[in-house]
């Protein structure tokens, strides 16, 4: 190599940045010890802008395409360096390049429920998680307030800041959004454009960036809550007591048909000949009483036979009443399972509700079940 060569080799005359990564936000020029040759070309990339940076400070930040180094384009560094007649010698100075482009994998989720108040459930507590893009909007500001001098900024590095940002928004955003619980899952993409809106308008004055687009992937409820709902939902299916007795029948013939060989062939046959009847009489539809029919010859009609009840039952579900049921029914409900104790029952006669078990002519209904069989030989 000769003289020239190697003076040729001290001047830096091509800066340019070929991103091979999908992660880095700034990226500074391995200048090293070498200068820069004034006229030397600068080649900004679509997505990426240049910031030269001077003893420190900010200078001239380039947009994408091809920039020939002069004073004329380098206006506030020609100031710092104090060129006043366009000299043409080699200067000194830091190069960075800012990638302006979206980074749309980033993830959040939040480590702790969010508690919100519900104005149908009350103090819920809330998990949620989805996905957002960032994006560089001021190059200057974000090598000024968070890359610094770091030769390689790279997004793991802001995420965990940006995560707990988001999670402080979303906190504000659920509790003064006015949606119920049970809207947010219609809502969510309404949510997450008022909450990229919220992050975009303090990121940008502060950092340099943008949240272009927020998703809301799930919003989760605790799973005592989600029980909850789900046994609200139920009773709503159910409606009432005889439906609900349809429904624990048909459970019954269904165990029983699944259960079947040896000793599950018996308990399975009385299972369903039990089934059968409380479906018979669970879909049977409760009759108005019809006035007896005269006797042959226009004698009177005859008593009821001793020892039968005549009462017509009263049952609370839910703080909802149920019935009138004939006694026949309504111990048919108690075998079901869809009476059962604690419930208030009522018939004429009684001064007041009270609890089933309670009631004279029920309590035989609720005595305890006899142990199993002992095994057969």
């Amino acid at each position: 190599m000769g003289f020239m060569d190697r003076v040729r080799g001290e001047f830096i005359d091509i800066i340019e940045w070929t991103d091979d990564s999908r992660d880095t936000l700034v990226w500074r020029f391995p200048r090293f010890e070498n200068e820069i040759k004034m006229g030397a070309k600068l080649i900004v990339r679509e997505s990426q802008a240049a910031v030269f940076v001077n003893q420190g400070r900010i200078a001239d930040v380039f947009a994408p395409g091809m920039h020939e180094l002069q004073t004329g384009n380098l206006p506030i560094l020609s100031t710092l360096q104090g060129w006043k007649y366009g000299f043409h010698s080699p200067f000194k100075a830091e190069v960075y390049f800012v990638t302006t482009r979206q980074f749309t994998d980033l993830k959040w989720g939040t480590q702790n429920p969010v508690t919100v108040r519900d104005p149908e459930f009350g103090m819920v507590r809330l998990r949620a998680f989805g996905g957002y893009a960032v994006r560089v909007t001021d190059p200057g500001r974000l090598i000024t307030e968070l890359a610094g001098t770091d030769p390689q900024f790279r997004t793991e590095e802001v995420e965990e800041y940006l995560r707990q940002l988001i999670v402080g928004r979303l906190g504000t955003l659920l509790a003064s959004s006015g949606i119920p619980m049970l809207d947010l899952a219609a809502r969510q993409a309404e949510l997450g454009d008022r909450l990229a809106k919220a992050l975009t308008d303090e990121l940008a004055t502060s950092h340099g960036l943008s949240i272009p687009k927020f998703i809301i992937e799930n919003i989760s409820l605790p799973p005592e809550v989600e029980q909850a709902i789900d046994a609200r939902s139920r009773m709503g299916i159910i409606g009432n007591v005889d439906n609900y007795a349809r429904l624990q029948a048909a459970d019954a013939v269904r165990d029983a048909a699944n259960n079947p060989g040896g000793a599950g062939e018996g308990v399975g046959l009385g299972l369903g000949m039990a089934a059968g009847q409380q479906l018979a009489q669970a879909f049977a539809p409760q009759q108005p009483q019809q006035p007896a029919a005269p006797a042959p010859g226009g004698g009177a009609v005859p008593p009821p036979l001793p020892g039968q009840q005549q009462y017509q039952w009263y049952v609370a579900v839910d703080g909802q009443q149920q019935g009138p049921y004939d006694h026949a029914t309504f111990t048919g409900h108690i075998g079901s399972g869809a009476v059962r104790r604690g419930m208030l029952a009522w018939r004429e006669g009684m001064a007041a509700w009270q609890p089933v078990e309670n009631v004279p002519e029920l309590a035989p209904h609720f005595r305890a079940t006899p142990p199993p069989l002992p095994p057969q030989a």
